[in-house]
């Protein structure tokens, strides 16, 4: 059995593999000057960028953006709304008028002690507006437990990672309907999506017919992290994840997905390492070398990937 499990593995990835020929490369080598960057969400235009940046050991985690200026991205800058608490995983809404994020920032400012993870919001009038004071998104979709990694359809279904013991697994995916006016209790995916392991980090496609996410160290997979997608089938039932192959996973973790779908391109956070040893012309050298290739650190990456 295991032999046969291996061969339907590597025909699984092959198959991904075959449909994305394209070289991954880094989303943008200016952000090579922090240590880690992860959680790529951008405008419908393209023109807009928003990430998280991260300490070595994630204890200070802060949302960054960067936006074109004739073709060019200009230097990135720190969100508005930041302060001492952590801030990550945003998710910019499709009008561009809202920004969706995860923060363990208290419930009011007067407050000078850290919550659990919440998914939070603020809002402007235009992409040249100063963005509003963050707003809890409260009960229901928010709870005494950690709430990560907000992503939304067009019709606002809500879909994120929550820790919860009423789950499969540690971390699993949820999503509350949107009904016009408020959303509706969390309800846990089924076990296509969800395990007795870790899933977390998941984007829903605009239209909810697909779902990108990571699998923790999932039997079968290329180790530690790897990106599955699920379809929806005719019935509108979540089919059987799939491992996205060797073209995108490796022996390291990769996650926080998000896809173009107008330019066919997924981008996601990657910790892979390949830096073969070689010598160097001296300090600055050797700096640039480590910097820029893949390190170990946590980097954004970008590949030509179709969904269908």
């Amino acid at each position: 059995m295991k032999g046969i499990s291996g061969i339907l593995f590597f025909l699984v990835t092959g198959l991904f593999s075959v449909q994305n020929t394209s070289e991954i490369s880094l989303f943008n080598k200016d952000l090579n000057q922090f240590l880690n960057t992860r959680d790529l969400t951008l405008s419908k235009d393209g023109n807009e960028a928003y990430f998280t940046i991260q300490s070595p050991n994630q204890e200070i985690s802060q949302i960054a953006f960067i936006k074109k200026n004739k073709g060019s991205w200009n230097e990135p800058q720190l969100a508005s709304f930041n302060d001492s608490f952590s801030y990550m995983e945003p998710f910019l809404s499709s009008d561009g008028k809202r920004l969706y994020f995860a923060s363990d920032r208290p419930l009011h400012r007067d407050q000078q002690q850290k919550k659990d993870f919440d998914i939070w919001y603020v809002e402007r009038n235009t992409e040249s507006s100063k963005w509003s004071e963050p707003v809890n998104m409260g009960k229901p979709v928010n709870s005494e437990l950690n709430e990560f990694y907000p992503s939304l359809s067009h019709n606002n279904n809500l879909y994120f990672t929550m820790e919860s013991p009423n789950g499969m697994g540690k971390d699993d995916i949820y999503f509350c309907k949107w009904d016009g006016k408020a959303y509706a209790a969390p309800q846990l995916l089924n076990e296509n999506i969800n395990s007795s392991g870790y899933e977390f980090n998941a984007y829903i496609s605009p239209k909810e017919n697909f779902i990108i996410y990571t699998k923790y160290n999932e039997k079968g997979g290329l180790g530690s992290g790897d990106l599955y997608i699920s379809k929806k089938s005719s019935d509108g039932n979540w089919q059987k994840a799939e491992n996205l192959g060797t073209n995108i996973n490796t022996k390291f973790m990769e996650y926080c997905p998000f896809y173009d779908e107008k330019n066919k391109t997924l981008y996601f956070t990657s910790r892979r390492t390949n830096l073969p040893p070689r010598k160097f012309n001296g300090i600055s050298d050797f700096q640039q070398y480590i910097n820029e290739g893949e390190n170990g650190l946590s980097k954004i990456y970008k590949i030509s990937f179709d969904s269908k």
